[in-house]
């Protein structure tokens, strides 16, 4: 009984039968049918106009993304446990050629406009250090937190206030706003968002993530950077069927919803062992290493994230009978 990673889910059944649907000649790369629709399918997501555009991994969309905003010799501002900093193996720092990343503190690895403006406050201005060009946050944070409009809203008035570009890395984007129950345009552009990364694969797809720009002038260059990638895949509408595939009646939505409930569930059961509170699919949790023992004795699955301290994450498509039984182990430790 996995809970493991959501990156382990399986896909959804309507993500496997819009590939195979798609599964005729068309024209080759983004050229396509399917791909053609995404510009209008996320335009109504978002409830504005935007440019879209499949990309493959979670990794190159921020990483692309962030090389849109901050030029080589500037900085990219974000959390010092921000995915991009611990998790891309460098990929940020490859792709924009060279900028930096500047760390800030905060708890549930959430930026605060406080400690925005002690980092900006903090770097010194002038040629010998790199200025700062993007703030990226990470929604829902990789400790579960979600970021609320008003506080995106927040951050992202800094931004304007001292021109900085704002990325918002959403590889559990979907999580956030099914625990906010807002409209993703409150989240996102309403709130100061000018690039999203729209994360799918661990919401029930397959391979293909979605870059969000809600700023036409940024996706200039675009294309041509995901093709130097080696991102450009020469049968892009088996990409652009998945992204459609959970847009079509709100199934992104639907799989975040029973993600985020199983780990309220988890969390319920954990009583005064939370470490973070639980917003979105993950849950942390103090839990010494006899008692891990005891739960992958009883069958159950997950990662160790420090010394006495776990992490569970409940999948899309995790079935209930686990949930239960999971839930009663906790409780009984």
């Amino acid at each position: 009984m996995r809970f493991f990673s959501d990156n382990a889910a399986s896909a959804h059944p309507a993500v496997l039968e819009a590939i195979a649907a798609a599964n005729h000649v068309d024209t080759a790369y983004d050229g396509d049918a399917l791909s053609a629709q995404l510009n209008a399918a996320f335009s109504d997501v978002f409830e504005t106009s935007v440019q879209a555009h499949w990309i493959s991994t979670g990794t190159a969309a921020n990483s692309l993304a962030l090389a849109a905003l901050c030029p080589p010799y500037g900085s990219v501002l974000c959390h010092k446990d921000a995915h991009i900093q611990n998790d891309e193996c460098g990929a940020p720092e490859f792709y924009t050629h060279g900028a930096k990343l500047a760390l800030i503190e905060g708890d549930g690895a959430k930026v605060t406009a406080a400690a925005l403006e002690a980092k900006l406050a903090a770097t010194p201005a002038g040629v010998h250090w790199a200025q700062p060009h993007a703030l990226s946050i990470t929604q829902a944070t990789e400790y579960g937190r979600v970021y609320t409009a008003d506080e995106v809203s927040a951050l992202s008035a800094i931004c304007r206030a001292k021109g900085l570009g704002l990325h918002m890395d959403g590889a559990r984007f979907a999580n956030a706003v099914a625990h906010l129950g807002c409209a993703p345009a409150d989240v996102t552009w309403r709130a100061g968002v000018d690039i999203l990364s729209f994360g799918f694969v661990k919401n029930g797809g397959l391979s293909s993530e979605a870059l969000i720009f809600f700023k036409p002038e940024l996706a200039k260059g675009f294309v041509e950077r995901r093709k130097r990638a080696g991102h450009l895949l020469s049968k892009g509408r088996y990409q652009a069927a998945q992204l459609l595939a959970l847009l079509d009646q709100d199934r992104w939505l639907t799989n975040a919803r029973a993600a985020n409930l199983g780990a309220q569930r988890l969390g319920a059961a954990l009583r005064g062992r939370l470490i973070h509170r639980v917003e979105a699919n993950e849950v942390f949790a103090a839990v010494s290493a006899d008692e891990a023992a005891v739960l992958r004795g009883q069958g159950f699955d997950f990662y160790d994230w420090a010394e006495g301290e776990v992490r569970f994450v409940v999948s899309w498509d995790q079935p209930e009978a686990e949930i239960i039984a999971f839930a009663a182990a906790l409780a009984a430790l």
